[in-house]
């Protein structure tokens, strides 16, 4: 196996390692949103508690995107813009959530934003506006966007990268199928064949410095062979191609002008004539 195919099944074997990888549903992913939804039903019970309700549910917490939960609420509450602040930061440090985070309270009728606050693991860029001011009875949503990447998407991209890469790895180094038969571009009407140089016009062969004569005939055969290499080429072709516009085709001809051929070709073994058993024959040239 040559280095390109090595290097080709290495690139897909990391392709497709990278697509199972993918595939795979994250279990820390899973943990990370169970444990935001437990954090914001906290949230939720301590919001309601504040607002003197120890009755009324608290609606499932739904994850709208990636990074962003929502928790909403049975019925009407008043929110307390400072109760709110701390409220939330407790119940997330308790979760051991990310310290930086965006927060919006929403009105249920028009989904504009009654409320909003930013949290910065620096204090000092927290963004907490209109502290003791509260906010009239009224149905709400509370929204929480996690500002920081969380390490499952970052694998996540890092395994689409390799994914990527391996795929045009792989188009790089795909196998190309390599044709033996060449002209050779430093030799007039010359063609390439293993260690030998195929000279039609001037019916011969050329191996280490050494030439060997062809008939008329060997040449057109072997003409035939090389413009099909690794091909089957019918004994009835072979015979049209070669004999059918020169008088009388004796059966046992073609054998012996392939048997002569094979001979004179012996010096490369690389390159064979095979017979193929009531069908024909083929040139079978190695790379």
């Amino acid at each position: 196996m040559n280095q390109r195919k090595i290097y080709f099944l290495g690139s897909l074997c990391l392709a497709i390692f990278a697509v199972i990888m993918l595939l795979i549903p994250d279990k820390k992913n899973e943990s990370f949103s169970e444990l935001v939804k437990i954090a914001l039903r906290d949230v939720g019970n301590k919001l309601l508690l504040a607002d003197q309700d120890s009755t009324s549910l608290i609606l499932p917490v739904h994850q709208i995107e990636e990074s962003k939960y929502q928790l909403s609420f049975e019925k009407e509450l008043t929110i307390y813009p400072d109760t709110l602040v701390k409220i939330v930061q407790q119940s997330f440090q308790k979760a051991n959530l990310p310290s930086h985070y965006q927060i919006e309270v929403k009105q249920c009728k028009d989904f504009e934003v009654a409320y909003s606050f930013l949290k910065n693991a620096n204090v000092e860029k927290d963004i907490v506006p209109c502290g003791g001011r509260n906010m009239p009875q009224k149905c709400y949503t509370i929204e929480v966007r996690f500002s920081e990447k969380t390490v499952t998407s970052s694998n996540k991209i890092i395994w689409l990268v390799l994914f990527s890469l391996g795929i045009i790895a792989a188009f790089l180094f795909f196998p190309k199928r390599k044709n033996s038969i060449q002209f050779d571009p430093t030799t007039e009407n010359g063609i390439s064949l293993g260690k030998f140089q195929f000279y039609p016009d001037e019916n011969k062969l050329m191996v280490k410095a050494v030439e060997i004569s062809l008939s008329k005939k060997e040449v057109e055969l072997l003409t035939l062979f090389v413009a099909n290499p690794n091909k089957i080429i019918k004994r009835e072709e072979l015979s049209k191609r070669v004999w059918e516009d020169h008088g009388v085709f004796v059966g046992r001809s073609l054998d012996t002008y392939v048997s002569k051929l094979r001979k004179k070709l012996s010096e490369d073994d690389s390159i064979k004539l095979t017979n193929v058993h009531g069908i024909g024959y083929v040139l079978e040239v190695k790379e």
